[in-house]
């Protein structure tokens, strides 16, 4: 336990207190990690017709290039609980940023497209530790009086992300080449590990349980398979006309046994806490927030895939200019984000949470309306108020989940969270993908008007699942909420 004197050893703060100065520079280090991580994915996205003409490859090739990040992505996951109380959460966040980095590096050398999806693969092992390990340093750090806050700042490059992304990955690729995506991370990556490695506080391992080696080996070839054979199901519907198809079944079932079978494995394993702790779901704020996140994954980040869809198909615009469209969410969510951690700390995150849901239901239930020349004053503004409501929404629910666990358990719990959000996240893509194509199944490229319907009636859909977030919501607390340690056990962990 560490014997530092610091503003944390002191009696705990009150919720009202503001992230001291020690806290923020913690926060910097994650924060620049994450937006390494997230923007990645959503940069590379503008750049798929890039790799098909360059690498003469058809869409189905280079969707790879996602692909393969995103399952290296989900098969970390699970590991990095384990190995943050093992190693120690600084020493392995420099672990990531520094494969992160260097297969950044490679993927901008890359000749062929099987070397990209390869040195891809790399990258996702490396970022798939940085968010749930960024939660766990951030929440040791601010104690679980300030978690709310400490998720409102997390939070920033998870929702901007997606936005800014293709204006970035656009303006990258017309200036210069696509190499350049890949490059820009050198520079923030050599940042990021000299910023951690001078402000993350020394580790204090404690003794490591046994790995769980037969945990591992249902689970992270489980979640693979999975993921894999649930984001074939976009490419299986418009090649084959159906989903059933052995590219999707055999992976999504085999995958599925395995994830079920580790399900009785990790539950029984009385001695030794196994790779992804189920005993959490015993916690009853734990539960409702996985269940809430779930649903919320599924209806925001399938959702999210619509947006730049529309405005490129139906109204002719390219990647950057999409990207730029996006802005008013972005501004929305900044300004209510920083709002609804101080308020989750205050009066609990459920009431926050059940205001956001229903700001994003108004919002998203503004786009049922689309026309091919809707206005873009109406859309800009309705992705504003969706802005504003995602501000007070993702992060309360994490924080709802993890200002209730011990400190020896804080680790687990953001990975437990980390994979509910990647799992629901892939399913809505899929979902939404299905449902666009289906709506688009003889019309036209011309068919503008046809197109536009098509996603106005997706956007019902999705207005609905938003508003079935409402229901977990609920049970969310609406109070103050009890913490079962003293930040000071926390930053001593």
């Amino acid at each position: 336990m560490s014997t530092e004197t610091d503003p944390q050893s002191q009696p705990a703060p009150s919720a009202s207190d503001k992230l001291d100065k020690r806290v923020l520079m913690v926060a910097g280090v994650v924060v620049l990690g994450a937006i390494m991580s997230i923007l990645d994915i959503t940069v590379v996205s503008v750049a798929l017709q890039t790799f098909q003409r360059d690498f003469d490859a058809t869409s189905a090739q280079v969707a790879w290039t996602m692909t393969g990040y995103t399952l290296a992505l989900a098969s970390v996951i699970p590991l990095t609980g384990w190995a943050a109380d093992r190693f120690g959460t600084k020493r392995l966040y420099l672990i990531a940023v520094g494969l992160f980095t260097a297969g950044s590096v490679l993927c901008a050398t890359a000749s062929s497209l099987e070397m990209l999806v390869g040195f891809r693969v790399l990258q996702g092992l490396g970022g798939g530790m940085l968010m749930p390990l960024g939660m766990t340093i951030l929440t040791r750090a601010a104690g679980p009086e300030r978690v709310g806050r400490v998720m409102a700042v997390l939070g920033i490059p998870m929702l901007l992300g997606p936005i800014f992304g293709p204006i970035l990955g656009g303006a990258l690729i017309d200036s210069a080449s696509w190499h350049w995506i890949f490059l820009i991370n050198l520079p923030i990556g050599i940042a990021a590990f000299v910023y951690a490695f001078l402000v993350l506080p020394k580790d204090h391992v404690e003794p490591s349980e046994t790995f769980d080696w037969v945990g591992m080996l249902l689970l992270s070839p489980g979640l693979a398979l999975f993921l894999y054979g649930v984001s074939s199901i976009p490419e299986a519907k418009q090649e084959d006309g159906t989903i059933w198809t052995a590219q999707v079944v055999a992976p999504a079932v085999v995958g599925a046994l395995l994830i079920i079978a580790f399900v009785p494995w990790a539950l029984n394993r009385s001695n030794v806490h196994p790779l992804v702790d189920l005993r959490l779901f015993k916690n009853r704020t734990m539960t409702v927030a996985v269940l809430a996140m779930s649903l919320f994954a599924i209806a925001f980040f399938g959702a999210s895939l619509l947006f730049p869809l529309y405005f490129q198909s139906v109204r002719g615009e390219d990647a950057l200019h999409a990207g730029l469209l996006l802005a008013p969410q972005g501004i929305g969510a900044m300004i209510t984000m920083p709002i609804a951690g101080i308020l989750a700390d205050r009066i609990g995150p459920g009431k926050i949470v059940l205001v956001g849901i229903s700001v994003i239901a108004i919002g998203m239930g503004m786009f049922t309306q689309l026309e091919a020349d809707t206005s873009y004053t109406y859309l800009m503004s309705a992705l504003f108020v969706m802005g504003l409501g995602m501000g007070g929404t993702m992060m309360p629910i994490m924080s709802a989940a993890l200002a209730t666990l011990k400190a020896e358990t804080i680790a687990r719990g953001s990975t437990l969270m980390n994979i509910i959000q990647q799992v629901a996240a892939s399913i809505g893509t899929a979902l939404f993908s299905v449902l666009l194509t289906n709506g688009m199944i003889g019309l036209a490229p011309t068919d503008v008007l046809g197109r536009a319907d098509a996603f106005a009636t997706v956007f019902v859909v999705a207005t609905i699942l938003v508003a079935c977030v409402l229901i977990p919501a609920a049970f969310l607390p609406r109070t103050k909420v009890a913490h079962p340690v003293d930040p000071a056990v926390l930053v001593g962990h």
